[in-house]
């Protein structure tokens, strides 16, 4: 039995059209948008007084960072710039065993999809114990992390993370034990989880993710990235986020990562580029022409001080823009995608930056950035109501205080730069309800035992002694 969801308002190419509705399968992929179903054994479930959109994708997420949120805003306990921050997430990193791993990932990916996000890339690089001891199975904590995104219901792709070193000509950073795995383990590692999955399913789906040119040597590298596209996987990694980073890889290799990258055709239609800020104009052209893809996450790199990407350079560049939560220091993806503008209106003091790019409204620009580009950057179908593409969406409530005196042909610019979260009624992942008036069936229990773990993780403000 197929079904028909018919909301008062349906998102349709950058408008919204009244009078139509979805049609789903029974495998929930979409069959086409029309005036009626196909069939009266159809089943019919009338959305009246809501516009249906097309699900978020969150294409770069640490999940388990959701515990420090809040943690490391004093130069006290956290320092004053990115390096110094990440005491206090490794802090965190070392405190929670498996079962707290997979309650932290809950609460994440619970956050995410009371927001509309429906499909997430998770790049993870927890993967041993706390002293560095493998587990009995290595893949336990991704498959943790896995099971997570299932309780909760949206789509993950695990993006399992290469970390060998804590740099170059740098000593082992004990912060760093839980990432370190040898080459060899991980692509070990990464065999035994992929096959432990069914291929191309609905649900959960897998990437390869060295984590960045300083934690993954270039030889390393390459093995890695020979291993991926044998398997046409997609392949992410960490790109000139702070400048420290380009410095030392000039000073290793001759190249700036973007460079080194290129000339070693590690780029490509299936590359993802995370923050890429600190590139210039002939690496966003060797970025442009490898068809790669930029994943920005503007509320981290504010957060963080990493800096401002040229939105405007990248994506009149023709190079498609994801975006990410990275951090989780805010779960809002409309947030994140008008942040890509924003940013750009305070360096320049002018406003709508990206606005008219390849023809394109600012609107549909950014609202791109979160669906579509990140559905491509992850290799899923989704993030559009295109025949075959996974029924992700999420309602909007028309009623809602953000967005009243709306019109259709004005919904979609409100949405984007005035719709508050609470304004999100219902999630729908692969066709089926996860989230009903702004409820998940879950969520009393995940938040509860969030806060144990948060309880215990920060009791006595001890990480706040520690580094005092």
């Amino acid at each position: 039995m197929n079904t028909f969801y018919l909301p008062q308002l349906l998102y349709s190419d950058g408008t919204f059209i009244s009078n139509r509705g979805l049609l789903v399968d029974e495998s929930g992929k979409v069959i086409k948008l029309a005036a009626n179903p196909d069939s009266p054994l159809d089943k019919v479930i009338e959305l009246p007084g809501k516009a249906l959109m097309p699900g978020f994708v969150n294409t770069h997420s640490h999940s388990f960072q959701r515990l420090i949120r809040g943690k490391s805003e004093s130069r006290i306990v956290s320092g004053k710039d990115f390096w110094s921050w990440r005491g206090t997430m490794y802090y965190a990193a070392a405190q929670l065993n498996p079962q707290e791993i997979y309650d932290v990932a809950r609460m994440a990916f619970l956050e995410m999809v009371l927001a509309g996000t429906t499909t997430v890339g998770e790049f993870h690089y927890l993967h041993t114990s706390a002293d560095g001891r493998p587990y009995e199975d290595p893949n336990l904590l991704s498959k943790q992390v896995i099971a997570a995104a299932q309780s909760v219901g949206v789509r993950i792709v695990l993006l399992r993370t290469a970390y060998l070193r804590s740099g170059y000509e740098l000593p082992r950073d004990p912060g760093q034990t839980r990432f370190l795995e040898s080459t060899r383990d991980f692509l070990l590692n990464m065999d035994a989880l992929v096959e432990g999955f069914p291929a191309n399913s609905a649900e959960v789906r897998f990437g390869v993710a060295p984590h960045s040119i300083r934690a993954v040597p270039l030889p390393d590298l390459e093995e890695i990235v020979a291993w991926t596209r044998a398997r046409t996987l997609p392949l992410h990694m960490h790109v000139a986020e702070q400048i420290a980073e380009n410095t030392a890889c000039v000073r290793e290799y001759g190249y700036t990562p973007v460079e080194l990258l290129s000339r070693n055709r590690v780029l490509g239609p299936d590359f993802t580029a995370v923050h890429s800020i600190h590139i210039s104009s002939s690496e966003i052209e060797m970025l442009s022409q490898a068809e790669a893809t930029i994943c920005s996450c503007p509320t981290t790199e504010r957060n963080l001080g990493d800096g401002v990407i040229a939105a405007d350079l990248v994506m009149r560049a023709g190079i498609r823009v994801a975006l990410g939560s990275d951090s989780q220091a805010q779960i809002d993806p409309l947030e994140d995608a008008r942040e890509l503008d924003y940013h750009l209106r305070l360096r320049d003091q002018e406003r709508a930056i990206l606005d008219q790019i390849k023809g394109e409204t600012l609107a549909s620009h950014l609202f791109r950035c979160a669906t579509v580009n990140g559905a491509r950057a992850l290799s899923v179908p989704t993030g559009e109501f295109s025949p075959g593409s996974f029924a992700d969406c999420f309602t909007v409530d028309l009623d809602d205080l953000s967005i009243a005196g709306h019109s259709a042909d004005d919904l979609l610019p409100l949405t984007v730069f005035s719709l508050n979260r609470s304004a999100v009624r219902d999630v729908i992942v692969n066709g089926k309800f996860i989230v009903c008036n702004e409820r998940h069936p879950l969520q009393n229990e995940i938040v509860a035992r969030y806060k144990e773990i948060h309880g215990k993780v920060w009791q006595n403000n001890a990480v706040e002694s520690a580094h005092r």
